[in-house]
């Protein structure tokens, strides 16, 4: 199981945020940019306006693993910010997925079936 390359610091959030593109679900808010590296990284961020840390930690996990589980429908090259808004924390896996999956097919970094 390979672990998936993550966006960690805050001057690349903070230049997703101003220069990215975005996708609005129920659920999250999705930001993308192009990278040069070839493959994709995400960086989760969840308000602590969702509950408390047992909350935002399991939404936290939940985000990591369908990305993880999509990186094979993903277009590669690209950054993603997922933030996780309130409707989140009362969520579940597949309300998540869907959200994710719907948001991402909307910004066009899903690769198409031929």
């Amino acid at each position: 199981m390979k672990s998936t390359t993550t966006v960690k610091e805050n001057y690349e959030f903070r230049r997703m945020y101003a220069k990215g593109k975005s996708g609005v679900s129920s659920c999250l808010v999705v930001y993308y940019r192009k990278n040069r590296l070839g493959h994709n990284r995400l960086g989760v961020t969840v308000s602590t306006k969702l509950g408390h840390a047992v909350v935002r930690n399991r939404v936290r996990r939940r985000i990591r693993e369908i990305f993880r589980l999509s990186q094979g429908k993903m277009k590669q090259g690209y950054d993603c910010i997922v933030v996780a808004r309130t409707r989140a924390a009362h969520a579940d896996y597949w309300e998540l997925k869907r959200a994710f999956e719907k948001t991402c097919k909307k910004l066009d970094l899903w690769e198409t079936q031929a």
